[in-house]
């Protein structure tokens, strides 16, 4: 069993099937499956359970995973190790991030590429849950998202940003007053949701639990675009970060009197010690 069979077997699980794996990895699909096939056979054990239309991990697929994770780090970060000795910082960097938090990471991101061209950063965009699945298991090394007080136990976490939510509307909808609504008001108008799992979606439901209110959702997307695409043509209103809205100029907004939804944008990464070129991303963050 060598370094390669291990990535290959990583990246099957991670992309959910050999053709997704071939992609990511740069070769041909029968590359990826002989591979799986004869370390299989070398280990005398099925790790993925495979038909017509997905591939799963079996029970040893799922204890074999996050060993192999585990070595190919190992071997990453003594790669990193033998580079910093000759005065050069490389590795490989997987951020999370989700739709619509970004807070100034592509200004990182550029630095660090000026700093130290031979790291290479690969970015990982999906649910606030799926992250912290991945930060818990290593396969995504730090995340700027959204967590809430919960999501963010056994990680270590920096708050970035606080920011409110607004309300945004296609400007012919009327309300009582041109800039404020309340949480209330918004009872009875068809909403633009976010998908569940989402952070946006996780925020607007506490706080109109918190309130007592009851919102009607007509439409439930899992894209931004889409989501302002419908507000745009006045088919209802949606809730969302002020910065979010904001890339919308011909929306109207309006800010909540008391209660406003609200999330805490947040780097977050698993314990224990930060590779170096990890570790030269979070100073270009923080």
């Amino acid at each position: 069993m060598d370094l390669r069979q291990m990535e290959v077997v990583v990246a099957v699980a991670e992309e959910s099937g050999f053709t997704a794996a071939a992609r990511r990895l740069h070769v041909v699909q029968s590359a990826v499956s002989g591979t799986v096939r004869e370390l299989e056979k070398e280990l005398g054990i099925r790790l993925f359970d495979r038909t017509t239309h997905r591939v799963t991990l079996t029970a040893a697929g799922e204890e074999f995973v996050p060993a192999a994770r585990a070595a190919l780090r190992a071997a990453e970060q003594a790669r990193e190790a033998a580079a910093a000795a000759r005065g050069e910082l490389r590795g490989r960097i997987t951020v999370g991030t989700m739709q619509g938090v970004w807070a100034d990471l592509h200004r990182a991101l550029a630095a660090l590429r000026a700093e130290h061209p031979r790291v290479v950063v690969r970015l990982r965009q999906a649910a606030v849950v799926d992250i912290r699945q991945a930060l818990r298991e290593g396969s995504v090394d730090l995340a700027v998202v959204a967590f809430d007080r919960q999501q963010q136990r056994g990680l270590v976490t920096k708050v970035l940003a606080r920011e409110e939510m607004v309300l945004a509307a296609a400007p012919a909808r009327s309300f009582a007053r041109p800039d404020e609504v309340t949480l209330a008001e918004t009872v009875g108008l068809p909403f633009v949701d976010f998908a569940p799992g989402w952070a946006v979606r996780q925020a607007v439901d506490r706080a109109y639990r918190s309130a007592g209110v009851e919102r009607g959702a007509v439409f439930e997307v899992n894209d931004i675009v889409a989501a302002a695409e419908l507000v745009r043509h006045d088919l209802g209103v949606c809730v969302m970060p002020e910065s979010i809205a904001a890339r919308f100029p011909d929306l109207t907004l309006r800010r909540f009197t008391r209660q406003a939804p609200h999330w805490d944008v947040l780097l977050a990464r698993p314990p224990g010690p930060v590779p170096p070129a990890v570790g030269a991303l979070l100073r270009h963050i923080t």
